[in-house]
């Protein structure tokens, strides 16, 4: 769809944010924050996990590398137990593990037939739930060797986000399937994505009420579950320079003030509010795509991941030569808290 960065533009780093140090030595697949603590992990195609813990004082910002651990294949996915202190990580070795951070173990905890596209850890539940390219999404309880549940999708799981009892999955072909985490057997609800290209992300509302939607052809879908809020559903443009159209890679929301921010292709995150239909902040664009990012627990960093994000296949793809870092920013108030929109229009 798109050409990557005009010549005049080469800055990894135009944001000046914050950088990680050691980072993964291939693309970074997945970045995902502890719930507890600032320590952070990453996923990458170099079959690696790592963590680092991040200090934090005013705009101060430190990394320490804490650990790491392999898989057999690229890892493409994590997510944290809600106790703070152990990682889940997926990938193309049709793997899930389990890290635990005290002790250094990992073990293996579930298997799928293809590739891990995508995990959460479900708190209310105590089950990991793994969402595949072998068409299913799996329940775990991590003491057993077999699934608590196997759901069957209608296509390939490329994510998957639960908030509470909500978990929304978004499959190849567009397909948006809802469950109710007290039934996950059950789907609640099926949809064709608001979005008429390949779904690339999702993110279920903070409040349960609906979910957010990303998709190949940088547009983003806000979608209410329940029928009398359907006019509130819209969907917008981002992610674009002129003609030229980017991926989006990455939604996620502020844990604290209920705003969102985009990731994508066109190395570029921005923060907006979707109560007010306004984009609260356009940050510079970076030199390369932002794959992937997320909110630590209290909405005070925003981690982002800049390399090489496969969309244009391996063969544009020089591991040699290719950059891979990890950024860390500093959101001020102004940019990720809800405001009313301006009015306009005359009186």
């Amino acid at each position: 769809m798109s050409s990557f960065m005009p010549a005049a533009n080469q800055n990894t780093n135009p944001n000046k944010s914050f950088e990680v140090a050691e980072p993964p030595n291939d693309s970074i697949s997945s970045l995902s924050f502890s719930p507890k603590a600032n320590h952070l992990v990453a996923t990458s195609w170099d079959n690696q996990v790592r963590c680092w813990e991040i200090q934090h004082s005013g705009q101060n910002l430190a990394s320490t590398p804490k650990g790491m651990i392999s898989h057999d294949h690229p890892a493409l996915c994590s997510t944290w137990k809600d106790d703070g202190a152990t990682v889940f990580s997926g990938g193309c070795d049709k793997q899930a593990k389990m890290w635990s951070l005290a002790t250094n173990q990992t073990m293996t905890v579930a298997v799928h037939d293809a590739p891990i596209k995508d995990m959460a850890w479900i708190p209310e539940l105590n089950l990991l739930v793994t969402g595949s390219l072998d068409k299913t999404v799996k329940y775990w309880d991590t003491r057993q060797q077999s699934p608590a549940h196997t759901q069957q999708l209608p296509e390939r799981c490329y994510a998957l986000s639960v908030k509470q009892s909500l978990m929304v999955v978004g499959t190849a072909d567009r397909n948006i399937i809802i469950f109710h985490l007290q039934q996950p057997q059950n789907e609640l609800k099926r949809i064709v994505s608001p979005l008429k290209f390949q779904t690339r992300c999702v993110a279920a509302f903070p409040d349960q009420q609906g979910f957010l939607v990303g998709s190949i052809e940088g547009r983003v879908g806000v979608h209410h579950l329940d029928e009398q809020l359907l006019s509130k559903n819209f969907t917008f443009k981002c992610h674009r320079e002129g003609n030229e159209i980017y991926s989006v890679n990455s939604l996620n929301f502020h844990p604290v003030h209920h705003t969102f921010a985009t990731a994508g292709s066109d190395g570029s995150f921005n923060f907006w509010d979707k109560d007010s239909k306004q984009r609260l902040k356009a940050m510079q664009r970076c030199s390369q795509p932002i794959p992937c990012s997320t909110f630590n627990h209290d909405g005070s960093i925003y981690a982002y991941a800049v390399c090489y994000d496969w969309s244009k296949g391996a063969e544009n793809h020089n591991p040699a030569a290719a950059k891979n870092h990890i950024f860390l920013h500093l959101p001020q108030e102004a940019e990720v808290k809800a405001k009313p929109r301006v009015s306009t229009g005359r009186k």
